[in-house]
């Protein structure tokens, strides 16, 4: 049994071996690094948690946030009282402070948890990091925006920053080094990623920073009418008001229950538009600034603009083909209400401020190029995966990183993630479709053990290889700042300029590329500007 000191009291983990047999490790789970959100402190921000007294238990996780399965839309009945993290160390006594990495897990900002039935340790710790995974506040619970000085919105942003401080001021009792921190995080976790490179509430909590099929640009990322929308979830709730303090009270009164797998739509289309691609209710808003401390008040794209972004170097990137994770929700209807609404292929970012004129005039344009004009059913199951992998997470992907300013000495590196094999759980339904690829959340079968999908890693098969390789790059850049710091790995990994446009594909080796894209982004940027926007 491990012990360990943190600034609240003591904790005593659980020394476990590797799924692979490779060595053991410290587990230390279900650590609260905030107050529980609970009665009048419900959408507010987190306050520092509380001591205990004696030695608290760390074997089990804490629970998970209550919320509404993205996958299965079912209710998973978790608990409002769930901002707990969990630290995995090789070694709570090494000679030399070890790196550490902070994953922030995906859902859409609506559903997910830090357990490791998705994101187990066993593949990383035997690189030599420190693991850091942890729950914050889902949905309306953790992203409502009343505009108001109480709940001006992000709360559960500004968890996660809760979580990146609770690391900084204790890591060091674990073996992990405060001043080498790397967050890395996947979907909405990777949007969450790039929004900790422009908060003000997050600088200097860590040095590196990993973007994983998500960036705060993308469509199912942006918040739209936040204000209005926490009204019309009053209405559907039973308060019909304008006094944004009425409502919260209202809200806070309700049992947690009646909060989620809500569906405040503002605009009619947004029935349509709602699925995991395009559309979530709930998300980072750009706060009303009140002059206090707030986790984002300028749009991201205006805060990389002006290089207020801070110095820290970025391995950012997706994978090759997002959307096969969505086979079964095109099969169930997504493909016919494609077909039906043509707007729906406009992206939503274009769809808020443009003239139905020129939204169906953009939609016949998209058609043209991903579909050749004919009818989007299953047949073209393979266009349409592509058109969804493209509109919804690529080229935002691209627009960010294009974007993102050199400040100070920080690297900036790209990637594609193109490993197939059989941890690609993810993409399986694309096969009989002809769809052999890497989907959205393939690549963390990669890089963290997922309980819950009972694959066995053994030794001498190609899995193994490519769990190590993966592992390899990400915990080399966690490491140096740099993902392949010598030739060992058959590569030197240039950095990504605007004019090299280099970028690395993982695939069964590590290949370099350049131009990523080009003829997608090219057809993106001549519809943002016939929209009027900048690409």
């Amino acid at each position: 049994m491990a012990k360990v000191k943190v600034q609240q009291g003591w904790l005593s983990g659980a020394l476990l071996e590797t799924v692979t047999g490779e060595g053991t490790y410290n587990s230390f789970k279900g650590i609260p690094y905030a107050q529980p959100p609970l009665g009048k402190l419900r959408f507010k921000a987190p306050l520092p948690p509380l001591p205990w007294e004696g030695t608290r238990s760390a074997l089990e996780h804490g629970p998970k946030c209550i919320q509404q399965s993205v996958f299965t839309g079912a209710i998973e009945h978790g608990s409002e009282d769930c901002l707990y993290l969990n630290v995995y160390s090789p070694d709570i006594k090494p000679i030399r402070q070890l790196p550490v990495m902070v994953f922030i897990h995906g859902g859409g900002y609506k559903s997910g948890s830090g357990d490791d039935d998705n994101y187990g340790p066993d593949f990383l710790m035997p690189h030599g990091v420190v693991l850091v995974t942890f729950n914050y506040r889902l949905d309306a619970l953790g992203f409502l925006c009343l505009d108001t000085e109480d709940v001006p919105g992000n709360a559960g942003m500004k968890d996660q920053v809760a979580a990146l401080k609770w690391v900084k001021d204790n890591i060091a009792a674990f073996g992990g080094d405060p001043d080498n921190v790397t967050v890395f995080g996947e979907s909405a976790g990777g949007a969450s990623t790039c929004l900790h490179m422009i908060s003000p509430l997050s600088k200097g909590l860590f040095s590196k920073a990993i973007s994983m099929s998500g960036v705060p640009m993308n469509d199912w990322s942006i918040a739209f009418k936040p204000q209005k929308r926490a009204f019309m979830l009053g209405r559907e709730l039973g308060l019909d008001t304008n006094d944004p303090n009425e409502l919260l009270e209202y809200l806070q009164s309700l049992p947690v229950e009646k909060l989620v797998g809500t569906n405040p739509v503002i605009l009619s289309f947004e029935e349509y538009n709602n699925n995991p691609f395009k559309f979530f209710h709930f998300t980072p808003v750009v706060e009303k600034n009140f002059g206090k401390e707030h986790f984002l008040t300028e749009d991201p794209l205006e805060a990389l603009k002006s290089k207020r972004v801070h110095d820290v170097d970025a391995l950012i990137g997706h994978t090759s083909e997002e959307s096969a994770l969505g086979i079964a929700f095109f099969e169930q209807g997504i493909l016919k209400q494609f077909g039906r609404y043509p707007e729906l292929l406009v992206p939503r970012k274009i769809l808020t401020t443009s003239t139905p004129e020129k939204i169906l005039e953009i939609s016949d344009r998209i058609h043209e190029y991903f579909f050749k004009r004919q009818p989007i059913d299953e047949k073209l199951m393979k266009e349409f995966a592509y058109y969804v992998s493209q509109a919804c997470f690529v080229y935002d992907v691209h627009r960010f990183i294009d974007r993102l300013p050199k400040v100070g000495t920080g690297r900036r590196y790209l990637y594609k993630f193109s490993c197939v094999s059989g941890r690609n759980v993810y993409s399986m339904a694309g096969l009989k479709y002809g769809i052999r690829a890497a989907a959205h959340l393939d690549d963390l079968m990669y890089l963290l053990h997922a309980k819950a999908h009972n694959l066995k890693l053994e030794k001498n098969t190609k899995e193994y290889e490519l769990v190590n390789l993966v592992c390899t790059v990400f915990t080399n850049f966690a490491k140096f700042g740099n993902p392949t710091p010598d030739p060992s790995l058959g590569t030197i990994w240039p950095e990504y300029t605007t004019s090299t446009k280099a970028y690395v594909d993982i695939e069964d080796t590590l290949v370099q590329k350049t131009e990523p894209e080009a003829e997608s982004l090219a057809f993106w940027k001549t519809i943002f500007e016939y929209a009027g926007l900048e690409f």
